[in-house]
């Protein structure tokens, strides 16, 4: 059994993985940003770039989730800088930490966005297109060099380049099954721009593969192999919970609504898991109504 540290562990993403890992026995170890008060909690400020290395010692991997929420508030000046500061100085202090250690656990998986990729229209991209951009993929960007660290101590480090997460406890499901189950869902825009998604099932699943894939380094896309447009996705979307989506936010309307942040609604990307696929990982959802499937029948 392994000894693996989280952070982000209370978010979507971090809760599922830390269920998964306990359920198999392994020992979990949360990063917390106040006094640790369990066992097996470490304390750590990502704002001030601190962290408390010796409660690392001895784990064998680290998945490292944790950063301000993209669409939790309209992206003023100040959020953008908290979005980008909790990405960047969180990870370099992980990955800094990391390397001060006399034995470094072996592997890091470190969060990143296909937004790296910036706005892709209709070409399709995998892990060598070049950063778009754009203020995400610049954020994108800074962040996975921020890993650096990590990697020139000879972690293995894989930067997890996440696509739309699809679930009805929070990500993009908690955000639109409500609306349409009112029967207000809709496109957004022309509805054209693609959406890269992936089941909350297949990613805890691919990152429990990729703790285990000693040859796999570097950026790994953790979308569906099927991309959807949003148009596409609008009507699974309505299919799915029996209620009409006869409606659409045009873009002056979201522009208004959510100012910069409505450029990357507007905006998608046409990402897919090559390296994942590679690796031999296998889909429970491969596409998008089947993800949804899965999303509504959540425990």
């Amino acid at each position: 059994m392994s000894r693996v540290a989280v952070t982000g562990a209370s978010g979507l993403i971090g809760s599922a993985l830390v269920r998964s890992l306990a359920a198999d026995g392994h020992e979990v170890v949360r990063l917390v940003r106040r006094a640790p008060r369990a066992p097996g909690e470490v304390a750590w400020d990502p704002a001030r770039g601190r962290v408390d290395a010796a409660g690392l010692a001895g784990c064998d991997a680290v998945v490292h989730l944790a950063g301000a929420g993209i669409g939790d508030h309209r992206w003023t000046a100040a959020y953008k800088k908290e979005i980008r500061d909790s990405r960047v100085h969180g990870t370099g202090a992980i990955a800094e930490a990391l390397a001060s250690l006399d034995r470094p656990p072996r592997v890091l998986l470190s969060g990143s966005a296909i937004g790296i990729y910036g706005d892709t229209g209709e070409r399709v991209v995998d892990e060598g297109a070049p950063p778009g951009s754009g203020f995400l993929a610049e954020v994108c960007r800074d962040w996975e060099e921020a890993a650096g660290a990590a990697a020139e101590a000879g972690v293995r480090t894989v930067l997890l380049r996440t696509g739309l997460v699809l679930s009805r406890h929070g990500g993009l499901g908690a955000r639109l099954f409500p609306l349409f189950r009112l029967g207000l869902g809709g496109r957004l825009g022309g509805g054209g721009q693609y959406w890269s998604f992936i089941a909350l099932r297949d990613h805890v699943a691919a990152l429990r593969h990729l703790l285990d894939a000693s040859d796999v380094c570097g950026p790994v896309n953790l979308t569906a192999p099927q991309p959807v447009t949003n148009r596409e996705a609008t009507r699974v979307l309505g299919r799915a919970l029996r209620r009409p989506a006869p409606f659409a936010v045009p873009a002056p309307a979201l522009r208004l609504a959510l100012g910069e942040m409505a450029e990357d609604v507007l905006a998608g990307q046409r990402a897919v898991p090559r390296r994942l696929l590679e690796t031999g990982f296998s889909f429970a959802c491969p596409d998008f109504a089947s993800a949804v499937r899965t999303a509504l029948t959540e425990d």
